[in-house]
């Protein structure tokens, strides 16, 4: 697929069978890390796996493995305007193998997370990226 073609592939939760490579494509984002941060990683990813209030969403890569992945959290606090029921989702992380870049799945990962964001009453969400994916989150969430 061409640049700025969408993507077909479908956004999935991960699973258990999944956290080899989870561990590749985040350690992808974090830089050079050493054998126990390697480790450490793949600890907090399970953690994450399960948990009620966190969600790691995946694109396969047509070959074999993962083309990305994406984690999103809910955090609790108490009300504030602009905050109904004190939800706010975060955008923690979201990463694309570098051989399947541009073909839409970063897209297709932040859409997921919206989506299960709604699903959980999230009336605000936060996320923090490089200035150069600024044109992608523009694309797909919604401004106020």
């Amino acid at each position: 697929m061409g640049q700025g073609t969408g993507s077909s592939s479908a956004v999935r939760q991960a699973v258990e069978y999944d956290l080899v490579e989870l561990v590749r494509l985040q350690a992808l984002r974090s830089g050079d890390l050493d054998g126990n941060e390697l480790d450490s990683l793949a600890v907090a990813l399970w953690e994450r796996l399960t948990a009620d209030d966190v969600r790691v969403l995946v694109v396969d890569a047509e070959d074999e493995g993962l083309a990305a992945c994406g984690i999103g959290a809910i955090d609790r606090r108490p009300p504030r305007p602009g905050v109904r029921g004190g939800r706010t989702g975060h955008v923690i992380g979201v990463v694309t193998d570098p051989d399947h870049r541009r073909h839409g799945h970063s897209r297709t990962v932040v859409s997921g997370l919206l989506a299960w964001f709604r699903d959980h009453d999230v009336s605000r969400v936060e996320l923090r990226a490089p200035v150069e994916n600024a044109p992608l989150h523009r694309a797909v969430i919604p401004s106020r």
